[in-house]
């Protein structure tokens, strides 16, 4: 017999007793004895006073489950205002209580009845605990015309005795708040993606805004630099400016390329490239601005470096110019900035290289240099309105080191200078000692074709060991546009490495038409799992290049890319028929009356007469009005005013005149998307050369495509 009762103690302290008595009758005498204990129970109480509330404030109910046989421990009907599910027994036959009062209720909609009934039952309950440690049912119940979440959680408390809990909540409220929670964040993702959209809208429209001007300031100074009379220094001027404004540009691209990119993070590239150039063409663009300001620039090499490595050149360069046009705004004349560089390691295929910066500039306080990659960190509103710091600089700079697996440190004494520490990782070139005259896999651009995500990650994986830069496609059926694309922007792919198997794909049919009409910009290799033997004639009848077997060995794909573009050019040289452009007739629409003149020296300069049209629409009412032949090319801009290039285009297309099917027409434009250049060959030209336009590429264009159509006319 147990008893507990509140009482006052002799001590005159208050306390909870637990009174337990037991009771002995002796068979001899029939004499009964009691025996009886006391002992404080406040902490008993407590436990059990707050076991209690918890679990009834989780739980509605809280119930033992043995055999088929129930009892409520905790939990009052009375308590459960609405959708209530609750035994109308305290305890009973469980099965009784699942036919009676839940089954009956359960939403038809989304719960097949069977199942449900099934998933409640004690076998069911019995076999899932014996292989984890609780066991859930969700169930939704219609009750008096309103939607209730219910949830059934089993324990096992006792596996000899077969002894369960079962606890049971309502969580009508908690998916609510769930779903609400989901709405919003759809909300919020709609929103997100149509502010993205909007933003790569108006950086399209001001790239445009932007390459317009670039398009005058490289195209003056590269026509500046032809004249024969120009002075030494004056010549030394105009290369500075358009590096910087090639640099200038450079953002510009990379700003569009990052807003391309949903998830905001930039992709590393890897491929082949000169760290001779890429130190000289650092030093060139801090010298100028280190003579701007009259501070002292030293550059150092220490020891050894080799001439070429693999990894990202462009980020790279991106990490160092930051760092050292930070030195260069943070150090007065007559200061001095010091850069160099070192190969601290090379094991294997990888070489470690350290980069140092130093200035003898204002330094930093030591509280502050933890915080100075973070976003917007600024010592001081007082430095950031003299030096023009916007505080996104070093946090970019520590983003990009990260990516590339590297370290970036930094040590500052106020008044006295910094220095910053870059240490990186590339890879070695296999052959540092490569043949001037070969292809370089830094020049190599490859597309590779495969079904299978893996089979193609595994490929571009080798690839990027080679520094051999890759695209992947998983389907045939973007094959053609892709290429297109990339023809169009005058970067082909010089190589697709194609898996012959490619589902719903005849292999023969589809590099014949690839052939036909790429002609031998682009090699077709064939990837196969299968021995070449027993695909060779059907791969050689349809023209393929050569074969690489699965799966793909970085040294055997750089070797054989060589050897195929090296006989490609070879035979392309010999028989590939570029047009002369001298005394060529070349219709340019311009409505940018100083991108006109630019453009009509450049072409002068090559021995070209150039009519210009200052619109779309008067572009075609002059080729309209033109004898045949007249024109050997049209060069279009996209943007202008009364009609637009691609309407221009298309309207020269429709004409009904021989000449004006196979006129070459090039779009020149500062929209450099790739669904631009997609417009572009929708509209009919042939090429999509984008501004600032490279003059070389641009000859080299005119040559190809005049070549190309002057064959069709014949």
């Amino acid at each position: 017999m147990t008893f507990t009762g509140y009482l006052i103690l002799s001590s005159g302290k208050p306390s909870f007793v637990r009174f337990d008595a037991t009771i002995v009758a002796s068979p001899n005498s029939g004499n009964v004895t009691l025996f009886g204990s006391e002992r404080k129970y406040n902490t008993e109480k407590v436990t059990e006073f707050l076991n209690h509330k918890v679990l009834a404030k989780q739980y509605d109910m809280v119930t033992y489950l043995v055999g088929d046989s129930y009892r409520v421990v905790i939990g009052d009907a009375a308590n459960v205002k609405k959708g209530s599910i609750f035994p109308d027994r305290k305890y009973g036959n469980y099965t009784r209580y699942l036919q009676q009062q839940v089954l009956p209720v359960a939403d038809p909609e989304i719960h097949d009845i069977r199942q449900l009934k099934t998933a409640l039952s004690p076998e069911t309950i019995k076999r899932e605990l014996s292989a984890r440690d609780d066991y859930t049912v969700d169930l939704t119940c219609r009750i008096d015309g309103e939607i209730y979440n219910k949830r059934f959680t089993f324990y096992l408390a006792d596996p000899e005795a077969e002894f369960y809990l079962l606890l049971k909540s309502d969580v009508t409220d908690v998916l609510k708040e769930e779903r609400e929670k989901n709405q919003m964040l759809a909300v919020a993702l709609k929103e997100a993606e149509s502010a993205n959209a909007a933003k790569t809208a108006f950086l399209s429209s001001m790239s445009h805004e932007i390459r317009t001007p670039m398009n005058a300031i490289i195209g003056l100074g590269n026509l500046a630099l032809q004249s024969p009379s120009l002075q030494d220094e004056t010549r030394d001027y105009l290369e500075k400016i358009g590096a910087s404004a090639r640099h200038l540009l450079g953002i510009i691209n990379d700003i569009l390329d990052m807003s391309r990119i949903e998830s905001g993070k930039a992709t590393l590239k890897m491929e082949e490239f000169s760290f001779a150039d890429l130190l000289k063409q650092i030093s060139t663009l801090v010298q100028t601005q280190c003579d701007d300001k009259g501070l002292l620039f030293q550059s150092q090499i220490l020891g050894s470096l080799k001439k070429r490595y693999i990894g990202d050149d462009t980020k790279l360069r991106q990490v160092l110019i930051n760092i050292l046009s930070n030195a260069i705004k943070f150090t007065d004349a007559p200061g001095t900035v010091k850069f160099s560089v070192e190969q601290t390691a090379d094991f294997e295929s990888t070489a470690t290289l350290r980069f140092i910066v130093e200035d003898t500039g204002i330094g930093m306080d030591k509280d502050f240099i933890p915080k100075i990659f973070e976003a917007f960190s600024q010592e001081n509103s007082g430095r950031t309105n003299r030096y023009g710091s916007t505080g996104l600089g070093m946090a970019i700079t520590a983003s990009l080191v990260d990516m590339m697996n590297g370290t970036i440190e930094v040590d500052s004494e106020k008044g006295k200078g910094t220095r910053f520490t870059v240490t990186v990782s590339l890879r070695n070139v296999a052959e540092d000692d490569f043949n001037q005259n070969a292809i370089g896999t830094g020049d190599m651009k490859v597309l590779v074709v495969d079904e299978d995500p893996i089979a193609c990650a595994q490929a571009k994986l080798a690839l990027d060991d080679a520094g051999i830069a890759s695209d992947c496609l998983y389907s045939h059926d973007e094959i053609i546009r892709t290429l297109e694309i990339s023809h169009g922007k005058s970067e082909p792919y010089n190589l697709l490495l194609m898996d012959w198997k490619l589902p719903g794909a005849d292999g023969i049919a589809l590099t014949k038409m690839i052939k036909q009409r790429f002609r031998n910009e682009t090699a077709v290799l064939v990837m196969s799992s299968y021995s070449w033997e027993d695909i060779r004639d059907d791969a050689e009848k349809a023209g393929t290049d050569g074969f690489l077997s699965k799966p793909l060995a970085a040294q055997d794909a750089a070797s054989k890319f060589r050897q195929v573009l090296s006989g490609r050019r070879s035979a392309q040289n010999s028989t590939e028929r570029k047009a002369t452009l001298e005394g060529r007739r070349i219709l340019l629409a311009e409505d940018i009356a100083i991108n006109a003149e630019i453009m009509k020296k450049l072409l002068s300069m090559r021995g070209m007469t150039v009519d210009h049209a200052e619109n779309g629409s008067v572009a075609v009412d002059m080729f309209q009005n033109s004898e045949h032949d007249t024109y050997s090319a049209v060069l279009m801009d996209v943007r202008m005013p009364v009609m637009d290039g691609l309407a221009a285009a298309s309207a020269i297309r429709k004409l009904k005149r021989d000449d004006a099917a196979i006129v070459p027409i090039i779009a020149m434009t500062a929209n450099a998307f790739d669904e631009d250049v997609q417009l572009s060959l929708q509209a009919g030209m042939n090429a999509h050369l984008s501004k600032p336009v490279n003059p070389t590429l641009l000859y080299d264009t005119l040559e190809t495509l005049i070549g190309a159509s002057r064959l069709k006319h014949d």
